[in-house]
């Protein structure tokens, strides 16, 4: 091959990739917020020129080449660039390999196989007979990154399971003068982080302790606070907390082993369902917590709570990644921790994210 045809070669690989990695920020808008099914994210081409996009809507439907390809545009001989591959099969809406067809893509590029069954592999064939190229595996590595969730959920493994604990420089996690460790722009991005999972998990211990609401309060944002679940073994929940008088629409879920019938049918006129289980002690009792979690599609969990349980996790190995924020704040004798620090020192702090918290720092480190 000529080095000219190398260049152009090289060219059109570089346009590829910068279009799918395109498509991947799409797909981040509405993780989360798309029940069981994937977030997926879409960008049309046409010499190279962009003339649509689309991702995923909120609760999972219509997908994002449906969103990218309604709009009234000549799409005819359009390149199209999707986070996943295609679904080709009929569900609750129409396969979006039909909408493909109908509107005269050339050419489809995208980054992994369908985990789903009914759909994982199968496009290549539909598309492939009515002279579509397919072009599958580019940002094949991100793209594994970027679905394990969805990939645990199809493949009825743990759910993803990140958490997030706030420190002081000095490793405490308690203030004795003042309810908040880290500044109100580490807040901001709790929030943000907690619009990316399908549900938060925190103990009755914290929520009483600190009247939590534990959703996400940007403005424009608030309607993907994910659902709640609350671990409470002894039903100890206060009746006065603020999250019992808001109105939302995410669910309230609490896993306990108490038989407490006049609680629970309190909670459960609150709308709040009410899991009962034999113990909550040992790796193998959450273990089933977190299997009935996924069952109920909830394949994305982020852990807030105190670290009590934050150590317990890590002991066993349940938790997948952590965000740890850090103040650059010295506590002394105003910190206190309710549980030892050693787990959390010994996590090394090597992936700080590129985000303006003016002071504090934010790492993001993978445990498995």
């Amino acid at each position: 091959m000529s080095y000219m045809a190398n260049q152009k070669k090289s060219k059109l690989q570089k346009k590829h990739r910068e279009n799918l990695s395109l498509a991947f920020e799409l797909a981040k808008i509405n993780l989360g917020s798309t029940k069981e099914n994937p977030s997926v994210g879409c960008v049309v081409e046409h010499n190279d020129s962009i003339i649509s996009s689309g991702y995923t809507s909120i609760n999972g439907r219509p997908h994002a080449e449906y969103n990218a390809l309604k709009k009234n545009l000549n799409y005819k001989n359009s390149n199209i660039y999707i986070t996943l591959e295609p679904c080709s099969h009929y569900g609750k809406t129409p396969p979006c390999t039909n909408i493909i067809l109908k509107k005269g893509i050339k050419k489809v590029f995208y980054s992994i196989n369908d985990f789903d069954e009914r759909s994982k592999n199968k496009s290549t064939k539909i598309l492939s007979r009515k002279k579509i190229l397919i072009n599958k595996f580019y940002l094949k590595e991100r793209g594994t990154k970027f679905y394990e969730s969805y990939s645990r959920l199809k493949q009825n493994r743990l759910p993803l399971i990140d958490a997030k604990i706030a420190l002081s420089n000095d490793y405490y996690t308690c203030n004795k003068k003042n309810k908040w460790i880290t500044n109100n722009r580490s807040r901001n991005l709790s929030h943000l982080l907690r619009t990316k999972y399908h549900a938060l998990i925190s103990t009755s211990k914290s929520i009483n302790s600190d009247n939590s609401l534990l959703n996400c309060r940007i403005d424009g944002l608030t309607n993907k606070s994910p659902d709640l679940v609350i671990l409470d073994r002894n039903l100890s929940i206060k009746k006065s907390l603020s999250m019992f008088k808001m109105k939302n629409n995410r669910k309230i879920l609490i896993y306990t082993t108490s038989y407490n019938k006049k609680k629970i049918k309190w909670l459960k006129n609150k709308k709040i369902k009410v899991t009962l289980m034999k113990e909550m002690n040992t790796r193998k009792d959450y273990i089933k917590l977190f299997k009935s979690l996924i069952k109920m599609n909830y394949s994305r969990i982020f852990v807030e709570s105190g670290l009590t349980f934050t150590n317990f996790l890590l002991k066993e190995r349940l938790i997948d990644n952590i965000y740890i924020f850090k103040s650059i704040n010295n506590l002394r004798n105003n910190g206190y921790n309710n549980s030892s620090n050693k787990l959390l020192k010994k996590i090394k702090l090597k992936n700080k994210l590129k985000v303006n918290l003016d002071e504090d720092k934010v790492y993001f480190e993978r445990l498995k």
